[in-house]
């Protein structure tokens, strides 16, 4: 009963987001859809590490090595094929294969969750010093220059696919880069529900047991690690094409820090939390831009030492916790209601014992 219930919020859930998808053109400015646009690029970001680490038990400090190679993978290919079709599966091929690679030599070489997170930092700043240091005029793949440290300017927008001459228009880059939010979030929903996820939580839980079972730790955390790297990959990709440019910023520290907050205040272990994470502190951050008040890293740093002080689980689960001890009272509340007048309850036997 409780799992079809949360199915149908599910489903009602789903459906208010595509309306939501479809009406924003129509009642926002330009400007502001142009901004929550870029809200749903990131929040694509914290999908992929609140799925890595939520779901696979992988603490990754490096995900915006993933966000910045599909960025740069896809300005590249896009300058050099001259169609965005083609250089939106490479954004997403590229860090991919690269997940691959770097999570076939820490699972498979039995590196401790520590290193892992040591590992991907270290990877995060050896491409943002590569890239940085790429501005000689000889430094190009194909027709792309990197840029170095100025980065890659006019990376052509996304077309029809097929059509290079049919680029979308903002409300259409809005509709794609929502859809794939929507899309990413469904499918990673049904990674968790089949066989395979059910495995990647089993060993987030404890690998050892799983591993009596007879399921490889290792491949099914190299497995989660790739999807994640995809779909960070995918991000950089929609947030490149927001802004008609990449740089080696992509690749930030501070961008891999900022995520893990996302997720933090979100709710680990969940799928909309690090969505709801990302927009709310993104918010915040637009807002504090504004104006020359606050600094955004001390307000953030607030926020954080207040979520893991007061509500170390985050937003979602501790609204849920809360939820289901409401439901649990009023059942216990209503037990008690029939008990004691209700029809059959005990005043109504005492009744009828004095009858």
């Amino acid at each position: 009963m409780s799992r079809s219930l949360s199915t149908g919020l599910q489903l009602v859930l789903l459906a208010a987001a595509i309306a939501g998808v479809a009406l924003a053109p129509q009642v926002l400015e330009i400007f502001t859809l142009m901004q929550i646009t870029l809200f749903a690029a990131m929040s694509i970001l914290a999908l992929s590490l609140g799925f890595i680490w939520g779901f696979g038990g992988i603490l990754c400090f490096g995900q915006t090595a993933f966000f910045g190679l599909g960025g740069y993978a896809y300005a590249v290919a896009a300058i050099n094929l001259g169609d965005s079709t083609g250089a939106v599966f490479v954004g997403m091929l590229v860090p991919a294969a690269f997940a691959a690679a770097l999570g076939y030599f820490m699972f498979y070489g039995r590196i401790s969750d520590v290193y892992l997170g040591v590992i991907t930092l270290t990877v995060t700043l050896i491409l943002f010093n590569l890239i940085n240091s790429t501005a000689g005029d000889e430094y190009r793949i194909g027709a792309a220059q990197l840029g170095g440290f100025n980065g890659m300017p006019s990376v052509p927008g996304l077309n029809a696919p097929g059509d290079p001459s049919a680029v979308l228009e903002p409300e259409e880059i809005w509709f794609v880069t929502a859809g794939a939010l929507i899309a990413v979030y469904v499918i990673l929903r049904l990674v968790l529900v089949s066989h395979f996820g059910r495995v990647a939580v089993a060993i987030r839980e404890n690998e050892t047991r799983a591993s009596l079972l007879g399921y490889d730790p290792r491949l099914y955390k190299l497995l989660v690690f790739v999807i994640g790297g995809a779909i960070a990959g995918l991000a950089g990709v929609l947030y490149t094409n927001w802004g008609a440019f990449v740089s080696p910023t992509i690749f930030a520290l501070s961008l891999s820090a900022e995520i893990i907050i996302w997720i933090t205040i979100g709710g680990l272990g969940t799928l909309i939390g690090p969505v709801l994470g990302c927009v709310a502190i993104q918010a915040i951050v637009t807002e504090i831009g504004s104006q020359q008040e606050f600094n955004s890293n001390l307000v953030l740093g607030v926020i954080l030492i207040a979520f893991v002080l007061l509500l170390p689980r985050g937003l979602v689960p501790t609204a849920q916790i809360l939820w289901s001890r409401a439901l649990a009272l009023k059942a216990r509340r209503g037990g008690a209601a029939l008990f004691e007048g209700g029809p059959g309850g005990k005043d109504d036997h005492i009744a009828k014992a004095a009858e």
